[in-house]
Order: C-alpha cells, then structure tokens, then sequence
C-alpha cells in the first residue's frame, strides 16, 4: 500500500490570498473576544495593515519575477501565479484598501444620542424600525463585522482571477459572493430597501452559481478532469489520460458546449452583463453606497479577470464557438446600459447602468483574443475601478434629511453649493464618457483598437455610437450641476473626514494621470498580459 504524499503547497507564492483571509479570521476572533468599544478602530487599522501588507507582497512577487519568467501554477495546479493574476490582485487589493476608509467613515450620519455613527444598520439581525434596533441605536452599537466581510470578500476576488481549475473557480465564486450579499443588507437608512436588494441578489446569485456547478460536472463529463490545462488538453485531441469511468463521454462536444456555455453564464453574471444584468441596477441602488461602490469595482475586475482566464486558458479551442456569442452579449450591453441610463431619475441606478455599457465596452477588448486585448482589458478594469469608487464616494457626500440624495432633481445646482465637489463628479462623468485627458479615453482607444486589430470593427463602431449616447446623459448631470439654479430645501454637502477626502481625491489623482500619461501603466499591463498555461 503506498504512503499518503503530503501536498506541495508554494506558500510564498499564495502569499497575498493567506495573508487576507488571515487577517479575516482575526478580524473574526476580535468580533467574538475584544470589548465592543474597542473593535472599531483595531478593525479599521487591522484590516488597512492588512490590505498594505498583501499589496506589498503582489508587488514583491511581480518584482521577483513571477509575472513574467518565473509566473507557474501553484497550489497542487489549482492557482496561477502570473501576469495577469498578480495585476488584478493588486488593483482588487488597492479598491478593497480605499474602500475600508469608506467603511469607517463616522462624519456623514448625524451623531445618535451622543455617538457618531456609520452608514451600516446598528443592529442588522432587528426588524427595521423595531424596539430591538433602537435599542441598540441608543447603545451606539456599530457593525464592525462589516471589516471581516470586506475582507473575505477580496480574498474570494483574490483567488477568483487565479482560479487554474472550475472547483476553486466555483468555491472561490462562493468566497466573494456571501459577504456581499449581506454587505448589502446593512444599510442603516432605507432598510427595507436594502434588504430587498440583498435578497434578490442573493436569489440570482444562487441561480448564477447552479448553473456554473451544472456547466463544470458537464465539463469533467467532457474532459475527465476540472483543471484548466486538462480541458484545453482534451479540446486539442491530445489528452494526458483517459479515466476509464468517463470514456464512454470524453470527447463529447455536446457537453463541452453546454457546458462551457453555463459556466461562461455563471461569470457573466458577476460582470452584469446583458441578459444577466438585471439584479444591478436594484442592487446598485438598495446596497449602503460604501458596499455598491466597492462591489461595482472589485467584482467587476475579479469576474473580468477569471472570465479572461477561462476563456484563453481552458476554452481557447474552442474560440470560433464562444466568440460570436461574446459578440452578441457585447453588443446588447453597450447598446442597452446607455439607452437605458438615459430615462435613471437616480443617480446609482444611472450609474449601475453605466457599469452595464462598461461591461460592454471591456468585453469588445476580450473578444480580440490577443495579447493586446488581454493588456487593453487589465488596463481599462484599473482605470474603471477607480473612477467607480471615486464616484460612488461623492455619492455619500451628497445629503439632505432623509440621508443621501440620490435623485438626481435634488443634484440641480450642486456646482454653486460646492464647486469642488461638483467639479469632482463632473470629472469622473467625463471619464466614464471617455472624454479625452481622463482614464476613460485612455482605457476605451486600447480596448477599442485591441478589437479593431482583431477584425472586430462591427464592436467597434458600436461601442463609439453607445459612448456617444452615453456621454449625452453624463453630460446632462453635469449640466444639471453646473446650469441649474439650487434650489431652497436642495441638499448640503458633508464635510466628511480625511478617510473619505482621502479616496476622492486619489480616484481623482488616478483618473488625470492614467489619462494624461498612460503609456507607463498601458506598458504595464502589456507586460501581464501574458497567461501561464501550466
């Protein structure tokens, strides 16, 4: 009888993925042991060393190589360590850092019975307006398991663009996702609202995932085994094995195209792409705005990312098969996220349908399939992530005595209450139009030429008529903002603290500079741009 072998396991090169769930797992026993006066701020400074720490070591094993000569499959050929893995870790790591100061912010809500409190409910298990939540009001109870969360939820995005086989592709979907579902559920005002959002997510998201399990038992029923380089093996005509119990099945293009179709679905739907995109606008709106702008980066960026590595990785043979439907899918996603946009009355719902168009315009630089496609798509998710987050910040911001003020009426003359402020929105809006000096210019001509180089020009032409649509209703709000007279009971502007200045103002430094100089950050992404195939 042969002895058990021990797992190789390349801790170092796991490095950034164990020191996040590390810290989660702190974060965790502080919830169960440390006095509850002292969990917020050892959670704020736990979860910040944590997210510097892991960027820390993405950065030193880019610089040791791993993202180019020395890039494997580690993890007993579960988890790649490579260019593009690396790249999108540390722009997941960077959205999750800046996004713990939108978590912390205590200066947006009034103060409640002498303590200052957060945008999350005090106490999220209570009804609603019930006896038990103002109880815990009148305490100054804080949720500070949303830390934790936060953090396994990029642990989840961490792992997901690594993923090198469909089960850790399918746990490391389940990683991300829980968290979120009940981030969303935490806000503090409208939670009725906000429940209601969690829970259609949590519905569609569950559907999302069975079809991803069903479509990865269709795949090892194709191919005998889940890893990615097997698949690709089996799709080519040269298996490395044939399990006798799948023979009969191996080689079956049925299940290969079914298949691959459900797990492609299941990643779509984390994209928010048409026809899987219709939990976004909702759960945009209900979600607290710290969570909806952390999700509509980080989850975009880790979803593109294993979606890309899918795609090139295990289904590259079958390219010719899943390239017309990335066109379709493309194609009714910029058309619908910008014409629809155009009749939002709320400024996150307009934005969500903004993400929908981006996930357009990003999946005309993945049906290039090429290494400039690939590059232009790492680029256009940092340059999108930033400006999402910066935006969604200035949404909190943006108050009168019913909490935010979100529709977009009450925005009309924001330019004369606070310039700044106005002139900050107004800047991201110009990026995400693409206007040329912002990151979205920069982002959309590399996506954009990946694709025409590629004979995609059908995408391409589409994609300049949907930007052109979408710019009409970015520049309406700016209009609004800058054109409008304010009205008399119109919202304020909250002075918040350095945590929120501090991300405005560095998706605002990101979104000029990515713009105005890119090449270095365009090259980049050109050198991770290159996937290890095992």
């Amino acid at each position: 009888m042969n002895d058990l072998q021990a797992p190789s396991i390349e801790w170092l090169a796991l490095l950034p993925s164990l020191i996040v769930f590390g810290v989660a797992v702190i974060g965790v026993l502080i919830e169960a042991f440390a006095p509850r006066a002292a969990r917020y701020g050892t959670q704020v400074v736990l979860t910040t060393l944590g997210f510097a720490g892991a960027f820390a070591a993405v950065v030193a094993l880019a610089a040791g190589g791993h993202a180019t000569t020395e890039a494997q499959i580690a993890g007993m050929g579960s988890l790649a360590v490579d260019g593009p893995a690396l790249f999108l870790q540390g722009v997941i790591l960077l959205v999750g850092l800046l996004s713990v100061f939108l978590f912390a912010e205590r200066r947006l809500e009034p103060a409640r019975h002498g303590a200052r409190v957060d945008s999350f409910a005090a106490q999220p298990a209570a009804v609603p307006g019930g006896e038990a939540e103002q109880e815990a009001v009148k305490a100054g109870h804080t949720t500070t398991e949303i830390f934790p969360l936060l953090l396994f939820a990029v642990g989840g995005m961490l792992i997901f663009p690594a993923a090198n086989d469909l089960l850790v592709l399918f746990i490391a979907l389940e990683v991300l996702s829980l968290p979120l579902y009940l981030l969303c559920a935490l806000a503090r005002r409208k939670r009725l609202l906000s429940q209601e959002a969690a829970v259609k997510y949590f519905l569609l998201g569950a559907f999302a995932s069975a079809f991803l399990l069903f479509g990865i038992a269709l795949l090892y029923g194709y191919a005998g085994t889940v890893t990615y380089a097997g698949i690709a093996d089996v799709i080519s005509g040269a298996p490395a094995a044939i399990d006798p119990g799948l023979a009969s099945t191996m080689g079956n293009d049925a299940l290969l195209l079914i298949g691959g179709a459900l797990v492609v679905m299941g990643l779509l739907f984390k994209v928010g792409a048409v026809p899987f995109h219709m939990w976004t606008p909702d759960v945009y709106q209900g979600a607290p705005t710290p969570v909806t702008g952390f999700m509509a980066a980080a989850t975009k960026v880790a979803a593109f990312g294993a979606l890309l590595r899918l795609l090139y990785v295990a289904l590259d043979g079958t390219r010719w098969d899943w390239e017309p439907v990335l066109w379709g899918v493309a194609i009714a996603s910029m058309v619908a996220g910008a014409v629809i946009a155009i009749t939002q009355t709320d400024v996150k719902r307009l934005l969500a349908y903004s993400s929908i168009a981006h996930a357009g315009f990003i999946l005309a630089g993945v049906v290039a399939v090429s290494e400039d496609g690939v590059s232009s798509v790492l680029f256009y998710l940092a340059a999108y992530s930033f400006v999402t987050l910066g935006a969604f910040a200035v949404v909190t911001l943006v108050r009168d005595a019913g909490g935010e003020a979100t529709h977009l009426s009450k925005w009309a003359g924001l330019g004369r209450r606070s310039p700044l402020l106005a002139g900050v929105f107004a800047l991201f809006l110009l990026a995400f139009a693409g206007i040329p000096l912002t990151s979205g210019f920069a982002g959309k001509f590399a996506v954009f030429r990946a694709a025409a180089d590629a004979g995609a020009m059908g995408l391409v032409i589409t994609g300049v008529a949907a930007s052109a649509v979408a710019a009409f209703f970015y520049v309406r709000v700016i209009v609004l903002m800058f054109f409008s007279e304010p009205k008399a009971d119109g919202p304020s502007v909250v002075i918040p603290s350095p945590l929120t200045m501090s991300v405005v103002g560095l998706a605002a430094a990101v979104t000029l500079v990515l713009g105005i100089a890119p090449q270095y950050f365009l090259d980049l992404a050109g050198q991770a741009g290159v996937f290890v195939l095992r």
